[in-house]
């Protein structure tokens, strides 16, 4: 059983606006938002002959909702080369996806405050689904242009081996 260190002095829950997306041991540059994380059992129903008029109930099969990731556009190609590998305009028959290397594994990052590392999650067989190259453009607005990517998984977990770190205290500085 996994042992979990307890920070006595954290009350607040952690912001979610700390994170860091990686993927091929490489951080992702300006990942702004990421979609939450839902998995959903199927429920099965079924009854014995001799039961009254009520049903059991036992888990079924598990599906993992798609992930979005989000970022500002910029000279990055980190996107859509990866959207590329799932499917590529005007490429020959035969070569329209990648299937060695269309999926990638990611882990997301949580920060607190501090800058410390306090929760990760691993993502498995991720795919793009969905690439939107830029958002529309408007030239009565105020806005950054976002890109966004709707990533198909197969799962994803926490891991574990990351645990609570001790917060910093600040001191006062010597006289």
């Amino acid at each position: 059983m996994a042992k979990f260190s307890v920070n006595t002095h954290r009350f607040d829950p952690y912001k979610n606006f700390k994170f860091r997306v990686k993927w091929d041991g490489k951080y992702v540059a300006g990942v702004s938002k990421v979609g939450a994380f839902k998995r959903t059992t199927e429920v099965v129903k079924h009854r014995e002959g001799g039961d009254p008029s009520s049903s059991r109930k036992t888990p079924g099969r598990t599906e993992y909702e798609p992930i979005t990731l989000e970022r500002g556009v910029t000279h990055d190609t980190e996107f859509e080369k990866w959207a590329n590998k799932v499917w590529k305009f005007q490429n020959g028959l035969g070569k329209e996806t990648s299937l060695k290397d269309f999926r990638k594994d990611l882990t997301l990052e949580v920060y607190n405050e501090a800058g410390q590392l306090v929760i990760a999650y691993n993502i498995f067989r991720c795919w793009v689904s969905e690439f939107q190259a830029q958002a529309d453009m408007d030239a009565n607005a105020n806005a950054i242009l976002i890109q966004h990517i709707k990533l198909e998984n197969e799962g994803w977990e926490r891991d574990l081996a990351v645990t609570e770190p001790a917060e910093p205290a600040f001191t006062e500085p010597a006289a």
